[in-house]
């Protein structure tokens, strides 16, 4: 786990410092979708109100563990935004499946930060109640299906807003998506104005120069740089042609053309 960052600990501090403030607002802070013309603020001042301290503790400790390390990977300002809009995606999916209830917790958003997490390090374990193992990705996963389990059989007789928890995870999943498009593409555009004879990006792009790549003979390659060949094509493989660096589009650029 990373050491606290910036944005994990402010809204550490302002969910806890909302669950004894509130007592004492003079208005309704939480949710409500019939009232939401005149309370349009509940979007957002919901995601810091807990039902009781249990709900307060399992999402802080949720955020507490999993936050730094996606901010950290995301940047303040990437995690900011994740937060906020798994928040209000929970809110709008409850808007939509389960308008009659009024809804309070940052459980939408602190499920969008675990779906980060989980999409970035997958195969990261993680001990339930300090026992039991299961990876990241899993976690999700059953996370997922879970919600929409519960969501769509209400005899089950929760009050948990299980469709609010859908609406964190497929907008984090939306957002992250989104983020590491802009940012490839972004850093190809530049890679492009500094390197006009690199080879060509894009969708396209990729797909025929990962052919190229896969046809490399690595018979016919020294010992280091078949190696590094290995290591190349395993990388496109996991995380996409979009994640090499330039110069290692370079390499196997000149090992293909060997």
């Amino acid at each position: 786990m990373l050491a606290m960052t910036p944005w994990v600990r402010k809204l550490l501090i302002a969910n806890v410092a909302m669950f004894f403030l509130y007592p004492l607002s003079p208005v309704d802070l939480s949710f409500y979708p019939p009232a939401i013309v005149v309370r349009p603020w509940t979007l957002v001042s919901y995601m810091f109100l807990h039902a009781g301290p249990m709900h307060l503790l399992f999402n802080m400790i949720g955020l507490y563990f999993f936050g730094p390390r996606v901010e950290g990977r995301l940047g303040a300002k990437g995690f900011l935004w994740l937060y906020l809009l798994s928040g209000l995606g929970a809110a709008l999916f409850h808007f939509v499946f389960s308008r009659e209830y009024p809804v309070v917790g940052a459980s939408g958003a602190v499920y969008g930060v675990l779906l980060a997490f989980a999409m970035y390090w997958p195969r990261v374990r993680i001990y339930l109640w300090a026992i039991l193992p299961i990876e990241a990705w899993l976690l999700a996963t059953l996370l997922v299906l879970g919600s929409l389990y519960a969501g769509v059989n209400p005899s089950m007789g929760s009050r948990t807003a299980h469709f609010a928890h859908l609406g964190g995870l497929a907008f984090a999943f939306v957002f992250i998506k989104w983020w590491e498009w802009q940012k490839g593409a972004a850093k190809r555009d530049f890679d492009k104005k500094l390197h006009p004879e690199a080879s060509p990006t894009g969708i396209m792009g990729d797909r025929l120069a990962t052919a190229r790549w896969k046809g490399i003979v690595l018979d016919s390659l020294h010992e280091l740089n078949r190696g590094e060949v290995v290591r190349l094509l395993a990388k496109v493989e996991s995380e996409g042609a979009g994640h090499l660096r330039l110069s290692e589009r370079q390499f196997l650029d000149r090992m293909s053309a060997d």
